[in-house]
């Protein structure tokens, strides 16, 4: 019997290109009955917006061969047999070690990277050519059991103003799920490290003026009910879920860029695979501009030093990576030893 495909024209700035769509009727979010080819149609149909957000960054693919109840996996090199439109570029890990990862430079890469059953999509926030330099600084705002993504809307809008004293635009998406990510552009000058100083320094800055609705505690057994800024998404080889990218829910939702004066009225469950496409039609993609001006990180690298004179020093980073300079014991506070009296 003969496989069946189907053959996807996707324009693209080197113009048309056909892309194979294998096992197109796979369905892949069993609830809504979205499918392979749907998924395919749907970056399609975002495509230049999916590009601008996401293009000429190392990449990290999220794979489900088997729909999103199935098996998943990471895939960080382009994978055998890549068409020759689909490029990589050599980026080091915090382990040193040197690895080709994927670039997405168009439209039909990301077509392609969903025919080998690409769900999400994770993108570096440095670019291709210097992935050592980010030149996006990135917060995750990540509501804790018994808050939820309402808890993270005023919060967001703090940081906002936070980020606005610092010299620095911010720009804020749904993650799909039930919190927020608030990125903002920055001139790719610093290494990660610096990054992630500046992004704590922002953290520290925003739990002290919400400090019963916010914190910046590592260990989970610390937050209480209140929105964890995420910092280690600051870190080298450390993603999120891309703009416009879909993520592995069962209502098959969206990382959806929002106007800022959107995100009081906003509900996540909206902005999904069937919807987002027409609400780019009707409203355009608030982050068009987001990479026109770069600001810097000198101010906030300035309340870091400010906060390390007063004792605030390094925070955890994940238990995958080497000891840093700096950094507390990586030990659960519950489980610490206590000391022998």
């Amino acid at each position: 019997m003969a496989s069946e495909a189907v053959i996807l024209p996707v324009g693209g700035p080197h113009g048309e290109r056909e892309v194979r769509i294998s096992s197109p009727r796979r369905i892949l979010w069993p609830e809504p009955g979205i499918s392979k080819l749907d998924l395919a149609n749907y970056v399609v149909a975002v495509g230049e917006a999916f590009v601008t957000a996401n293009g000429d960054r190392p990449v990290s693919l999220q794979r489900f061969p088997e729909g999103i109840d199935g098996e998943q996996f990471f895939s960080k090199n382009p994978p055998k047999g890549a068409p020759e439109f689909v490029r990589s570029v050599m980026v080091v890990y915090p382990s040193a070690r040197s690895h080709p990862q994927l670039v997405i430079d168009e439209p039909a890469v990301a077509v392609w990277a969903v025919q080998m059953n690409t769900v999400v999509f994770h993108p570096w926030a440095s670019r291709a050519e210097n992935s050592d330099n980010p030149d996006q600084l990135r917060i995750d705002l990540d509501p804790q059991p018994g808050t939820d993504f309402d808890d993270a809307i005023p919060v967001a809008l703090e940081l906002k103003s936070v980020l606005a004293e610092a010299g620095l635009t911010a720009y804020v998406k749904t993650s799909g799920n039930r919190g927020l990510h608030i990125f903002a552009p920055i001139e790719p000058v610093h290494e990660f490290l610096e990054v992630r100083h500046a992004v704590i320094a922002a953290a520290r800055e925003l739990q002290r003026r919400m400090p019963e609705k916010v914190t910046t505690a590592w260990w989970k057994e610390e937050r209480g009910q209140r929105v964890f800024v995420d910092f280690n998404q600051a870190n080298r080889d450390r993603t999120m879920a891309g703009a416009y990218s879909p993520r592995a829910l069962a209502h098959a939702p969206v990382s959806c860029p929002l106007e800022w004066d959107e995100l009081e009225s906003a509900n996540p469950r909206n902005y999904t695979i069937a919807t987002v496409p027409e609400r780019l039609k009707k409203v355009g993609d608030p982050w068009a501009d987001m990479q026109a001006q770069l600001g810097s990180i000198a101010a906030l690298l300035g309340w870091w030093d400010r906060d390390v004179a007063a004792g605030l020093g390094e925070l955890p980073f994940p238990p995958d990576y080497p000891k840093m300079p700096g950094e507390p014991p990586r030990v659960q506070p519950s489980r610490a030893r206590k000391p022998d009296v």
